[in-house]
C-alpha cells in the first residue's frame, strides 16, 4: 500500500490486503456520528486496547491540512502498530476499527499527493525539518508552555513515523541531528494542569510568583538524601525562559526520591507535586507582610501543613498508645524532612483509590512508610529481620501492586458478599468494619510487608454472590463485623436514642398516675409519692433493656471485640438485672399491704429493719446519672477526659461509654451548650404540659369508670369473658393516644424551630430589602456597604468589625465615597452585564441598571439611571411651575431629593462636555464656555431665576431627546448623519441664547456675532464644524446614553428590572451586604479552593432535535419554555440580534438557542458556568486590589491581566467528575457520543474546567487480556482534550461502594487547596455570589468561641425550579424552609447541622485525612452526604451555616419525580437508623442535642410513620370496641357519653397528618423574606392549589418507605429525572408506583371507615370528632386520588380512554424472563415482592402477623349478620370460612374449568358453568326464603371475606417457598390479579367519570399551573398541542 516508502514492513507486521477486503463491517462506530468530521473524531474512536496509537492518529489528524500526505503516513504507521498490539483483533472493536483505517487508508493512498518531495521517505524527512525550524527552533522564547508540549509531542510522534519510512542509512544529519534536540527535550513536552514545571517556553506569570518559586525551592531540595535511581535533571531558569540541563543528580525532587523508593506511579507523583506546591505555596503568602521580597519557604508554613495533614495520624498513634514514627534527627534539615513527611502522606493517599474511605488504614500505611523512610535516611536496619532497609528501586506499580491491591481484594471480596444491596448487612463487612479494624493494636499483626496470611486478608472459599447456602466451613472463614452490627429491626431506634425514650416514658408514668390521683398538688401526698417513685423501677427495667440489646444487637461482632469491651457489655448486663430485681424488693418494703409478687418480696425482705432501704438504692442507683449531670455543666472537663489516654482517665470513663477512636469530646462550649438546653427545656416543659392536660387528664376519668363497669353484653363470641378491668377496651382508647403523645414532640419542634429560626434570621438582617423601593432608598449606603465587606482592608486587621466601620462612617468624605462607587461600579456592572448575558434583563434594563464607568468627569456621584428615572422630568416641571423669584427656594425643593439634585447637575454637566466634545471650531467653544460661566455665575449670586426664563426648559429637553436621539442612531450616510446633527444643534444653541438666556445676545456680541444664521453671505456658519468621529467614541456613547436615558425615561425606577429572578437577585445580594460576614482578604492571601461536581449519564446540553422534539401532546420543550420565561426569550432574541453582523448563519443561532434552553434546565451547561463564575469574580477582584497598589498603577492591563489570570488559577480549580467520560467517548451510541461531543465542547468553552473519569483498558498482562481502570484528569486543548495525569487503580473503583461517593472519590485527588465545594449537577451560581466567596472562605480562619475552626460551612441554596408547576412550587417552598430556616436552627442554636447534600464548603485537609467528602458503603450509606456530616462530627468537627451567599438549585417537579426522590430518602433514613454513625452520635451527644439529633433525622420520619400508624391504630380499636358491642354498651354510662377526651388527644395528630406541620416553617420563612403579608397570601393560595393533599400524600411516601427499608431493606438509589415538560402519566405508571405505598393502604383505611360508620355510635355529635373523621377520609382521598389529581391531563377523556386500554393489556399479559414490570402486571407483581425474596424470618414472621389485622373483619362482621339471629358461638366463625373456602374452591373450578377444557370440551364446560349457576341460585334462594338472609347481610358479606382474601395473599407471599412446594403459587397468583382488577376498577371510576366534564379539567389545569399561568404561560392552549404561528 505504501510502495514507495522506501522501507518494507516486517513480515506479519500488517494483513494481505485480500484478507482486509474481506472484512465487511467497514465504517462500525463512525457511522453513527451524523454532522460530525470523521476525521477529526478517529482518534477518539480507538478501542481501549489500542491506546497507544491514538496519539499518533491525532497528530495525522493534526497535520492533514498542511501535508495530507504525512497524514496518510502516520495513519499507516498507526495501523501498522495496531495490527502488532492485536494481530488476531481479539480485543473489544479491534476489528472493526482496524477495518475503517483499512478502508480509510485505501482512499487516501490515492488522494493524498506528495508536496515536498516525490517519494515517502523525502517528503516526510523534508516535512519534519520545516516543522523543527518553524514550531520548535526559536518558539521557546515566544510560545507558551503548553504551546510548546503539543509541539514536542507532534515532533516525537512525527520522527517515530518518519524512522518506520526511512531506512536507518538514509536519514540525514539533519534530521537526526533536530530528533536529538526534540528527545533530548521530549521529558518537557507534557501537558501540565495548573503549574507548568517541566514545559519549556516562556515562563508564565504563575510561574514568576515569589511563592510559587520558594515552593519549588523547598521540594527540590534533595540534598543528603540516598540516591536510588536515576531520574532526569532538573531544570535550571532564568528570568523568562525554562531550559532543561543535562542530568546532575538523580532526583528532581522530594517526591522523585519517595517514588524511587517505593514505586509510586508517575502520574500521581506529578499530581501531588503540583498539589504539594499549591499548598505551601498558597499557605506561605498568607503568614507574610511582603508579598514580593523572600526567596525561602517560612519553616512555620511546612510545620502548619504538616500539623494539619497529619494531624490525625497523631491522634491515632496517640489512642493506641504507639510513638508516631514522626523522627526529626538534628543533624537533618528540619524543613527537609517535614516536606518528605507531608510528600509521603500525599503520595499514599492519591495512589489509594478506595482505601481512602479508610483513613486510619492510610495511617497504618503511612506509620510503617514513615518508619522505612527514617531507616533508609538514616542507614539502619530492620528492628525485626534485621536485614538493611530497601535500597533498590522498584518499579513504579509496585506501590500500587504489594500494598493497595491487597486491601482493595478484600473489599471487593466483601462488597461481593453484599450480592447487591440483597445480603443483610451482618454478613459482610463494609467500609466502616475494615476501617475499624485499624482502631486496635491488632492491626500491627499485619507486618510490613503486609502479611497475605493475616486474619484481615482471610477470603471465603466460595467468591459467588449469587450462592446463599453457606457451608460451615466458610462461615468459619468469614470475618466478624468490627465494633457493630447492622441488624435490621425497629429496635435500633430505642438502642441508639434509648435516653430520649426512657425520659418520655418515665415523664408519661409520672403524669398518668398525678392525673390518677386527682391533681398535682397530690404529688405532696405520701401515697401518691410513693407511687411516683416507681419510675425508677420502670428505669431500671427499661436500663436493663437497653443492656440487653447491646449484647443481642453486637453478638456478631463479639469476635473482632478487645476482652475489656466485652467485659463491658457483660457487667452493664448484670448491673441493670441486679438493679431490676433490687428496685422492685426494696420497693415492695413501702407499700402497706402487698399482695401477689409484692407480698412474696415483702414477706422475703421482712427482716431488713430499715424501711426506707428503697430511698437508699435509688440515691445509689441514681449517682452514675448525677455525675453524668455535673459533667453536663462542665463539657470542656469532659472533653478534656474523652480524649485523654491517660490509664487512670481511660480506666473511669470506660463504664461510661466504650472506647472508640471517634466520638470522643464532641461536647460544645458552655453558652452553646445553655442554648440549646434552653430551647429544649422551653419546648419539654410546653409538650408535657399540653400533654397532661389536653392528653392525658381528660382521659383518666372515662378510664377510671371503664375500668369499674361490669361488661358482658359481647356480640361476638368472645374468647376472654372474664377479663378483669375491661382491659381490651382500655388498650384500644389508651393505645392512640400513647403514639400521640410520642409522636407530638415533632409537632412542637416544627413549632419552636419555626418561632426561634424566624428571631434567628430577623437578628441576622435577613429580609431587609426585599423590594426593589426597599433598595432604591438604601442604595446609597450599598458601595459603602460593599467597600467595607467585599474589599480587603488594612483597617480590619487591627480594629474589630464594628470599629472599623465606624471609623469609615466618620471619614465619608467625597474621595473617599467616590473611591468606593469607582470599586463598587466595576463589580456591580459586571453583574448586571452577567445577567444580560443570561437574558434576565433587556438592553434598556441593563443600561438602567449600569453604574458609569468615568465619575470623575461630573462634580456629583453618579447613580445608576434606574434611580435617577423621572428625576430629570419632574425637576423641569418643578422649574417650569415655579412661582417663586428666589432660587434658594427652588434649589431647597431640588435638593430636598438628593438623587434628583444629583440628576440635574449631572444632566447639565454631561450635556456640556458632549457638545464641547464635539464642537471643533474654537469660536463656537467660547459660546459654549461663556454661557457655562453665565449659569455658574448666576448660581452663585442667587440671581438665576432673573438670568434664565425655566418655563422655556421643558422646549429644550424635548430638542436635547431629539438631538441625543440622532446621536445614537447607526446612519449609514455619513454626511445625511452630519447634517442632523448640525441642524439639531443650532436649534438647540438657538433656544439656549433667545429663549432660556436673558441676556443671550450679550454672548453673541462678546464673540464679535452680530447675526446668529446667515446663510446667504457665503461665510461659515456657526455649529458647523463638528467631530462626527467622536460621537462614535465607545465612552462618549456610554455618556449619551446614559443623558438619554436621564431625560427621557419617565417610569418609577420600582419596575425595573422586570424579571423576577432578576429582582431576586439584585435585592438578595444588597440585603446580604448589610448582614454579618467575615471581611475580605485579597486574593492572593485567600484561602484556596476547588469545586468538584459528580457526574453520571445527566443532560449536559440539550440538542437542537431535543429541543424540537414533540412530547405526546405536540408540545416540544422549546416552546414551553418560550412560554414560560417569555420575557427572557425576548431579551434572548434581542441580544442573538445585536451580535449578528449581518445574517447570522443558522448554526450560530441554534447553538445560543440550545445554550439557552440549558441554562434553564438541571443541565451540566447550566452548572459549570455558574460555578466558572469564580473565576470570573477572583480575576475581578485581582484587578480592584491591584487598582489599590500603587507599586503595579503603571503597569499596562494586558500584564495586569496575565497576573489576575495567574493568582485566579492559583486560588481556584474545577473538577468535574464524569464517571464515563471514555467509554462515552469511544460509543458509538448516539446518545452518549453527544454527551462527550458536548462535555468537551465546555472543557473548550472553559479553559481552567478539569475533567477526571474512569477509563476502562485492555491490558495484555501474562500473555491474558485483563481489564485495567485509571483514573485520568483531561483539559481542554486546541479542538480535543488533552490528558495531563493518569493514574493506575488496583480495579473498577464504582463496583465497591455507592456509585456517586465512589465518582467524587477518584476524582478528589485532582482537586487543589484548603477547602473544596461540594456541587451537584443540577445546581448554578451567579456572578455576585461568586464575589462573595473570599468572605465565606475566611470563615475557616475566624476565631470562635472554644476556639474551634468549623470544618464545613454550610451555605443556602435558592430552589430555582419553582415556577414549573403548584407541584414544583410546593417543593420550592419546602425545599427554601429546610435549607433556610430549617438548618438555619440546626447549626445555632441546636449545633446538630451536618452535611445535606450540595453545596457546603469543607475544610479539604482535615476530609480527605479522614475519609473524604462522603462514604460509600453500600446500601448502608445510601444517602453518602449526611454521613461526611456525621463522620465529620465524630472527629471533632464543628459544623456552621452561612445565608449571605447562595446556590442554586434544580428540584423534581413532576409528582412521580417528586415522589421517588421522598421515596429515596426515606430509604436512606431508614439506612441511617441502623447505622453506627446514628448509633454512636445518639449515645454519645449529651441529652439535649440527642434531642435535636434525633427529631431531625431519623425521628423526623419515624413520626411520619407513627402518623398512620396512629390513624390505624384508632381506627382498629374502635373496630374491636364497635365489633364486640363494648362501645354501645359503655356509651349507655352518660358521663362517658359526654366526654370528648379522646377526641381532643387525637387532634394534635391530625394537625400534622393535614400536612400543616410542613407548612409552619414556610410561612415563618416566606414571612422573613417576602414580609408576612406574601407569606399569608402565599399560604392560601398553597391551600387553595390542595398543598395539604400533596403533603398528606406524600407524608405516606415516607412512612412506607422507611417502615419498608427498616423490615426487609431493599433500598436503592432511584433516579428521578430533571426533564423538562410536566408531562401526562400514564394510569397504569401511577397504579404500579402507588399500589403498595398508597392505594393498598388507602382502601383499608376506605373500608375501616365504611365499616366504623355502618356498626358504631360514636359520639357523633362531636365537631372534634368531626375534625378527626375528616382528617382520615381527607387522608384516604389524598392517598388514592393525589397521583390523578396532579397528573397533568388527568381528567382529559381521550387520554383517560387511553390509558384504560394500556392498563387492561398490561394486567392481561403474561410476564416471564426478561419481560419489564411495565409490560406485564406478573413481572411488576414478581418485583414487588423482591424484598421478602431477601428478607430474614423475623421479617417474614412479622408480615404475617401483620396480615393477621385483616381478619378481624370477617370475624366482627360475620355476627352482625341479620342470618345468623345474634348467635354467638364459635361456630358461626368456622361456617363463614367454609363459606369463604367453597367460594375460593369454585372460582379455581371454573379458572381450571377455563384452560382444561375451554377449547376441547365446550360443551361439557358450558353444562358446568349451568350447574354451577343454577347451584348458587338455589342456595341463595335457600338462604333468603328458609334462613332469613337480606339485603345488607350480602354487602356485609362482601365486606368481610374482601380483607381476608387480601390476608391470604399477603401470607401467601410471605410463605413463598411453602407455596411453591405445594403447588398452590398460581393459584395465588391468579386470585392476586383478581385483587388487582378490582382495585384498579375502584381507582379508575371516579377518573372516568369526572373525565365526562371538560369543566374538571380545565379546573385541574388551573390547579396544576397556577403559578406558571402568572410568569405568561399559556397552558391552555400547551396541552391542546396549539402552536402560535410565529412569522
Amino acid at each position: 500500500m505504501a510502495s514507495s516508502s522506501g522501507s518494507k514492513p516486517e513480515p506479519g507486521s500488517r494483513p494481505p490486503r485480500s484478507l482486509s477486503k474481506k472484512m465487511t463491517r467497514t465504517h462500525t462506530m463512525m457511522a453513527d456520528l451524523p454532522n460530525e468530521d470523521t476525521s477529526a473524531v478517529d482518534s477518539e474512536l480507538v478501542p481501549s486496547s489500542l491506546a497507544a496509537i491514538a496519539p499518533i492518529l491525532r497528530v495525522a489528524n493534526e497535520v492533514e491540512w498542511e501535508n495530507p500526505r504525512v497524514a496518510y503516513l502516520c495513519r499507516f504507521h498507526a495501523f501498522e502498530r495496531a495490527h502488532k498490539m492485536d494481530p488476531t483483533s481479539t480485543g473489544r472493536g479491534v476489528r472493526q476499527f482496524k477495518t475503517y483505517l483499512l478502508h480509510r487508508l485505501e482512499k487516501e493512498e490515492e488522494e493524498a499527493h506528495f508536496r515536498l518531495a516525490k517519494n515517502d521517505p523525502r517528503e516526510i524527512q523534508m516535512y519534519y525539518q520545516m516543522f523543527y525550524e518553524k514550531n520548535i527552533r526559536d518558539a521557546q522564547y515566544t510560545k507558551k508552555p503548553e504551546e510548546m508540549a503539543k509541539i514536542y509531542q507532534i515532533a516525537t510522534v512525527l520522527y517515530d513515523v518518519l524512522k518506520t519510512v526511512v531506512q536507518p542509512s538514509k536519514l540525514d544529519d539533519q534530521t537526526k541531528r533536530y530528533a536529538e534536540e526534540v528527545e533530548r527535550k521530549r521529558e518537557q513536552s507534557i501537558h501540565y494542569n495548573i503549574l507548568p514545571l517541566h514545559a519549556i517556553g516562556v515562563k508564565p506569570a504563575i510561574m514568576r510568583l515569589p511563592e510559587i518559586k520558594a515552593a519549588l525551592q523547598a521540594i527540590r531540595n534533595v540534598n543528603n538524601l540516598p540516591m536510588l535511581q536515576v531520574h532526569g535533571g532538573p531544570n535550571v531558569e532564568d528570568d523568562n525562559v525554562v531550559m532543561p540541563k543535562e542530568s546532575s543528580q538523580s532526583n528532581t525532587d522530594i517526591l522523585d526520591w519517595l517514588s524511587s523508593v517505593f514505586g509510586f506511579q508517575k502520574g500521581n507523583v506529578a499530581n501531588q507535586r503540583e498539589h504539594l506546591i499549591l499548598l505551601l505555596a498558597n499557605m506561605d503568602i498568607r503568614d507574610r507582610y511582603d508579598d514580593e521580597n523572600f526567596t525561602e519557604l517560612n519553616d512555620h508554613t511546612v510545620e502548619q501543613l504538616m500539623e494539619k495533614i497529619l494531624k490525625n495520624y497523631r491522634s491515632w498513634c496517640n489512642y493506641l498508645h504507639q510513638k508516631h514514627n514522626l523522627e526529626f534527627p538534628t543533624h537533618r534539615d528540619g524543613q527537609q524532612l517535614r516536606l518528605i513527611y507531608i510528600a509521603l502522606y500525599l503520595l499514599i493517599w492519591g495512589e489509594a483509590s478506595n482505601v481512602r474511605f479508610m483513613p486510619e488504614c492510610l495511617c497504618y500505611i503511612f506509620h510503617r512508610m514513615a518508619d522505612e523512610v527514617y531507616g533508609i535516611l538514616e542507614g539502619n536496619v530492620h528492628p525485626v529481620s534485621g536485614d538493611a532497609y530497601q535500597s533498590a528501586a522498584p518499579d513504579d506499580e509496585s506501590f500500587l501492586r504489594n500494598v493497595i491491591k491487597p486491601f482493595y481484594d478484600v473489599l471487593h471480596t466483601e462488597v461481593k458478599r453484599n450480592r447487591g444491596g440483597k445480603a443483610s448487612h451482618s454478613r459482610w463487612r463494609n467500609y466502616d468494619d475494615l476501617n475499624e479494624y485499624f482502631w486496635s493494636d491488632r492491626c500491627f499483626d499485619l507486618g510490613w510487608p503486609l502479611k497475605r496470611t493475616a486474619d484481615f486478608f482471610v477470603r471465603r472459599d466460595d467468591s459467588q454472590p449469587a450462592n446463599e447456602h453457606v457451608s460451615q466451613h466458610t462461615a468459619r472463614k468469614t470475618q466478624p463485623k468490627t465494633n457493630f452490627v447492622e441488624v435490621r429491626t425497629f429496635l435500633h431506634l430505642y438502642r441508639s436514642f434509648d435516653r430520649m425514650w426512657i425520659f418520655f416514658i418515665l415523664a408519661f408514668q409520672a403524669m398518668v398516675i398525678v392525673a390518677w390521683t386527682g391533681s398535682i398538688t397530690a404529688l405532696f401526698d405520701e401515697h401518691a409519692f410513693r407511687q411516683v417513685l416507681t419510675i425508677f423501677i420502670t428505669h431500671a427495667f427499661l436500663n436493663f433493656l437497653r443492656a440487653s440489646l447491646d449484647i443481642i444487637l453486637s453478638l456478631n461482632a463479639w469476635k473482632s471485640m478487645r476482652f475489656t469491651q466485652i467485659l463491658r457489655y457483660i457487667l452493664k448486663f448484670v448491673m441493670a438485672a441486679v438493679w431490676a430485681v433490687v428496685l422492685p424488693i426494696s420497693y415492695s418494703s413501702l407499700v402497706q399491704y402487698p399482695t401477689g409478687v409484692l407480698k412474696f418480696f415483702s414477706t422475703w425482705g421482712r427482716d431488713w429493719r430499715n424501711q426506707s432501704i428503697f430511698y437508699y438504692a435509688i440515691a445509689i442507683y441514681m449517682i452514675p446519672n448525677v455525675l453524668a449531670a455535673i459533667l453536663f455543666f462542665v463539657p470542656h472537663l469532659r472533653r478534656t477526659m474523652e480524649r485523654s489516654s491517660m490509664f487512670p482517665i481511660t480506666a473511669l470513663m470506660w463504664w461510661a461509654q466504650p472506647k472508640l477512636y471517634v466520638g470522643r469530646g464532641m461536647h460544645e462550649d458552655i453558652f452553646s451548650l445553655l442554648k440549646y438546653t434552653m430551647f429544649w427545656i422551653m419546648l419539654l416543659v410546653c409538650k408535657l404540659a399540653f400533654s397532661y392536660y389536653v392528653e392525658i387528664l381528660p382521659l383518666v376519668g372515662p378510664t377510671q369508670l371503664i375500668l369499674e363497669m361490669h361488661l358482658d353484653n359481647y356480640q361476638w363470641h368472645e374468647f376472654f369473658p372474664h377479663l378483669t378491668h375491661n382491659i381490651g377496651v382500655v388498650i384500644a382508647i389508651w393505645a392512640p393516644i400513647v403514639l400521640v403523645y410520642f409522636m407530638d414532640t415533632q409537632i412542637w419542634y416544627a413549632i419552636f424551630s419555626s418561632l426561634f429560626g424566624g428571631i434567628h434570621g430577623a437578628f441576622s438582617h435577613l429580609g431587609e430589602i426585599r423590594t426593589l423601593g426597599m433598595l432604591r432608598s438604601r442604595f446609597h449606603t450599598v458601595p459603602i456597604a460593599f467597600s467595607e465587606l467585599l474589599l480587603p482592608s488594612s483597617s480590619s486587621s487591627s480594629l474589630s468589625s464594628s470599629d472599623a466601620r465606624k471609623a469609615r462612617r466618620r471619614q465619608q468624605d467625597d474621595p473617599i465615597l467616590r473611591k468606593n462607587i469607582a470599586n463598587f461600579s466595576r463589580m456591580w456592572n459586571k453583574f448586571i452585564r452577567t445577567m444580560r448575558e443570561e437574558d434576565l434583563i433587556s438592553d434598556r434594563d441593563r443600561d438602567l441598571l449600569l453604574v458609569p464607568s468615568s465619575s470623575t468627569d461630573v462634580s456629583v456621584v453618579q447613580w445608576p439611571p434606574f434611580l435617577l428615572a423621572s428625576k430629570i422630568p419632574i425637576a423641569l416641571d418643578m422649574a417650569k411651575d415655579f412661582k417663586g423669584k428666589v432660587d434658594d427656594e427652588l434649589f431647597k425643593r431640588i435638593k430636598n431629593d438628593p438623587y434628583m439634585h444629583s440628576a440635574v447637575i449631572e444632566c447639565y454637566e454631561t450635556l456640556w462636555d458632549i457638545i464641547y466634545g464635539l464642537l471643533e471650531n474654537e469660536a463656537d467653544r467660547i459660546i459654549i464656555r461663556d454661557i457655562c460661566y453665565e449659569v455658574d455665575m448666576s448660581i452663585r449670586q442667587n440671581r438665576f431665576l432673573h438670568a434664565f426664563k425655566t418655563s422655556e426648559l421643558p422646549l429644550l429637553s424635548t430638542k436635547l431627546e431629539k438631538f441625543l436621539t440622532i446621536l445614537l442612531s447607526d446612519e449609514d450616510d455619513a454626511t445625511v448623519y452630519k447634517s442632523q446633527i448640525i441642524n439639531i444643534l443650532q436649534d438647540i444653541m438657538e433656544i439656549i441664547i433667545e429663549d432660556v438666556m436673558q441676556n443671550g445676545h450679550e454672548i453673541l456680541e462678546k464673540g464679535n456675532i452680530h447675526i446668529l444664521h446667515k446663510k446667504n453671505d457665503g461665510k461659515e456658519q456657526m455649529f458647523e464644524k463638528i467631530n462626527i468621529g467622536y460621537a462614535q467614541h465607545k465612552l462618549y456613547r456610554e455618556k449619551i446614553v446614559r443623558l438619554h436615558l436621564l431625560l427621557t425615561v419617565k417610569e418609577s425606577a420600582i419596575n425595573v428590572p422586570s424579571n423576577l429572578e432578576a429582582r431576586r437577585r439584585i435585592t438578595f445580594f444588597a440585603n446580604s451586604l448589610f448582614m454579618k460576614m467575615p471581611g475580605a482578604q485579597t486574593v492572593r492571601r485567600m484561602l484556596p479552593f476547588s469545586v468538584l461536581t459528580p457526574y453520571y449519564k445527566e443532560d449536559v446540553l440539550y440538542s437542537t432535535e431535543e429541543l424540537k422534539r414533540e412530547n405526546e401532546d405536540g408540545i416540544s420543550t422549546l416552546f414551553y419554555l418560550q412560554k414560560i420565561y417569555p420575557d427572557e426569550w425576548t431579551n434572548f432574541n434581542e441580544r442573538i440580534k445585536d451580535s449578528k453582523s449581518g445574517n447570522e448563519e443558522k448554526d450560530k443561532f441554534e447553538q445560543e438557542q440550545r445554550f439557552w434552553v440549558s441554562y434553564r434546565g438541571q443541565t451540566l451547561a447550566r452548572t459549570v458556568r455558574g460555578m466558572m463564575y469564580y473565576k470570573q469574580a477572583l480575576e475581578l477582584q485581582c484587578h480592584l486590589d491591584l487598582a489599590g497598589d500603587n507599586a503595579l498603577n503603571d503597569e499596562n492591563e494586558e500584564v495586569i491581566t496575565e497576573f489576575a489570570q495567574a493568582l485566579a488559577d492559583l486560588k481556584f480549580t474545577y473538577v468535574v467528575s464524569c464517571q464515563l467520560y471514555g467509554n462515552q467517548k469511544k460509543s458509538g451510541e448516539l446518545k452518549e457520543r453527544s454527551c462527550y461531543s458536548n462535555v468537551l465542547h465546555l472543557m473548550l468553552m472553559y479553559p481552567s474546567l478539569r475533567v477526571a473519569y474512569i477509563d476502562e483498558r485492555e491490558e495484555t498482562v501474562n500473555g491474558k487480556s485483563q481489564k485495567c481502570c485509571y483514573s485520568v484528569l483531561v483539559k481542554g486543548g486546541d479542538t480535543l482534550d488533552e490528558e495531563i495525569y493518569r493514574i493506575k487503580l488496583p480495579g473498577p473503583p464504582t463496583e465497591i461502594g455507592e456509585g456517586k461517593p465512589e465518582n467524587q472519590n477518584h476524582a478528589i485527588i485532582f482537586t487543589r487547596g484548603e477547602a473544596l465545594q461540594t456541587i451537584d449537577m443540577n445546581q448554578d451560581n451567579y456572578f455576585e455570589e461568586a464575589f462573595k466567596i473570599r468572605n465565606v472562605l475566611e470563615e475557616f480562619s475566624k476565631e470562635r468561641r472554644g476556639r474551634r475552626k468549623p470544618t464545613i460551612l454550610g451555605l443556602r441554596e435558592h430552589i430555582f425550579t419553582g415556577s414549573v408547576s403548584s407541584l414544583a412550587w410546593f417543593m420550592s417552598n419546602q425545599e427554601t424552609s429546610f435549607v433556610t430556616i430549617g438548618q438555619r436552627i440546626l447549626a445555632n442554636p441546636l449545633r446538630v447541622r451536618f452535611h445535606y447534600g450540595h453545596p457546603d464548603i469543607f475544610d479539604r485537609i482535615f476530609h480527605i485525612t479522614r475519609g473524604g467528602i462522603s462514604k460509600a458503603s453500600k446500601t448502608i450509606n445510601l444517602s453518602e452526604d449526611i454521613f461526611s456530616g456525621f463522620n465529620s462530627t465524630l472527629r471533632g468537627g464543628f459544623i456552621t451555616h452561612h445565608e449571605y451567599i447562595q446556590v442554586g438549585k434544580g428540584r423534581d417537579v413532576g409528582m412521580n419525580q417528586i415522589s421517588l426522590f421522598e421515596a429515596k430518602v426515606a430509604n436512606g433514613n431508614g439506612e441511617q437508623t441502623l447505622s453506627r454513625d446514628v448509633y454512636r452520635l445518639g449515645r454519645r451527644f449529651d441529652f439535649y442535642r440527642m434531642l435535636s439529633f434525633y427529631f431531625t433525622t431519623v425521628g423526623f420520619y419515624l413520626s411520619s410513620m407513627v402518623t398512620v400508624l396512629t390513624v390505624y391504630v384508632f381506627l382498629y380499636g374502635r373496630l374491636y370496641m364497635v365489633m364486640s358491642g363494648l362501645e354501645s354498651e359503655i356509651l349507655q354510662n352518660p358521663s362517658i357519653r359526654h366526654t370528648k377526651a379522646l377526641e381532643e388527644a387525637l387532634a394534635s395528630q391530625s394537625v400534622f397528618q393535614l400536612g400543616l406541620l410542613m407548612v409552619v416553617p414556610m410561612v415563618m420563612e416566606t414571612g422573613l423574606e417576602k414580609g408576612f403579608r406574601t407569606a399569608l397570601g402565599d399560604f392560601v393560595i398553597m391551600q387553595l392549589q390542595l398543598a395539604s393533599v400533596f403533603f398528606t400524600f406524600q407524608l405516606g411516601t415516607k412512612a412506607h418507605f422507611y417502615g419498608r427499608t427498616l423490615l426487609h431493606g431493599g433500598s436503592k438509589y432511584r433516579a428521578t429525572g430533571r426533564g423538562f415538560v410536566v408531562f401526562h402519566a400514564k394510569f397504569g405508571d401511577n397504579y404500579r408506583l402507588y399500589s403498595r405505598s398508597h392505594f393498598v393502604k388507602g382502601l383499608e383505611l376506605f373500608i375501616l371507615l365504611i365499616v366504623y360508620g355502618v356498626y358504631g355510635e360514636s359520639y357523633r355529635a362531636s365537631n372534634l370528632y368531626f375534625f378527626i373523621t375528616f382528617s382520615m377520609w381527607f387522608l384516604v382521598g389524598s392517598w388514592l386520588f393525589a397521583p390523578f389529581l396532579f397528573n397533568p391531563s388527568g381528567f382529559d377523556w381521550q387520554k383517560t380512554v387511553d390509558d384504560w386500554a394500556d392498563w387492561k393489556r398490561w394486567m392481561g399479559n403474561r410476564g416471564g424472563i426478561g419481560i419489564q414490570p411495565d409490560k406485564s402486571w406478573e413481572s411488576w407483581w414478581e418485583e414487588e415482592q423482591q424484598h421478602l425474596k431477601h428478607t430474614n424470618i423475623r421479617g417474614r414472621i412479622l408480615e404475617i402477623i401483620l396480615a393477621f389485622r385483616f381478619f378481624i373483619y370477617q370475624y366482627g362482621i360475620v355476627y352482625h349478620l341479620q342470618i345468623v339471629r345474634h348467635s354467638k358461638t364459635i361456630l358461626i366463625y368456622g361456617i363463614s370460612w367454609v363459606v369463604l373456602l367453597t367460594t375460593l374452591l369454585v372460582l379455581k373450578m371454573v379458572s381450571m374449568g377455563r384452560r382444561r377444557f375451554g377449547t376441547d370440551f365446550q360443551l361439557m364446560f358450558r353444562i358446568l358453568k349451568a350447574l354451577l349457576f343454577l347451584g348458587f341460585v338455589l342456595v341463595m334462594t335457600v338462604l333468603f326464603v328458609v334462613c332469613g338472609l337480606v339485603v345488607s347481610d350480602i354487602f356485609a358479606a362482601i365486606l368481610a371475606f374482601l380483607p381476608s382474601g387480601w390476608a391470604l395473599i399477603l401470607i401467601g407471599q410471605a410463605c413463598r417457598p411453602l407455596l411453591k412446594w405445594c403447588g398452590l403459587w398460581d393459584s395465588l397468583k391468579e386470585l392476586a390479579r383478581a385483587y388487582e382488577y378490582t382495585m384498579g376498577l375502584l381507582l379508575f371510576m371516579p377518573i372516568a367519570v369526572l373525565s365526562w366534564f371538560p369543566f374538571v379539567s380545565e379546573f385541574q389545569i388551573r390547579l396544576l399551573f397556577n403559578q406558571a399561568f402568572s410568569r405568561g404561560l399559556q397552558i391552555s392552549m400547551i396541552l391542546a398541542g396549539r402552536k402560535e404561528k410565529t412569522a
